[in-house]
């Protein structure tokens, strides 16, 4: 598809602040679900599993900071797998507004 993505139409947002209007369709891209959060609480439209970091890559970095680069690097080259989950989701932000949902702390 070759419309433009616009900036305005993704917006990030941890799981456990309050959903609002504006954040369109709301898409959980974590792996696990949200400790202690109920599904009605976090008014997930959407679950991406699939773009989510792998549990390997996951458990090596450990959220330490000094990883953080390394990491980043290894869940680039993990997405390059992941087209046709990630298309689906572009093709939603190109014409709505989308938040994508993780439940990390940073």
């Amino acid at each position: 598809m070759s419309s433009k993505i616009l900036a305005a139409n993704i917006a990030l947002k941890r799981a456990y602040d309050p959903p609002s209007e504006s954040d369109g369709i709301r898409i959980l891209v974590d792996r696990l679900w949200p400790r202690g959060l109920t599904k009605k609480a976090a008014a997930i439209d959407r679950w991406a599993k699939d773009v989510a970091p792998s549990t390997e890559l996951r458990k090596w970095f450990g959220h330490e900071p000094s990883r953080w680069k390394e990491f980043g690097r290894r869940y680039r080259a993990e997405l390059k797998h992941c087209k046709e989950p990630l298309d689906a989701i572009r093709d939603l932000a190109r014409s709505s507004p989308i938040t994508l949902i993780y439940a990390a702390h940073d």
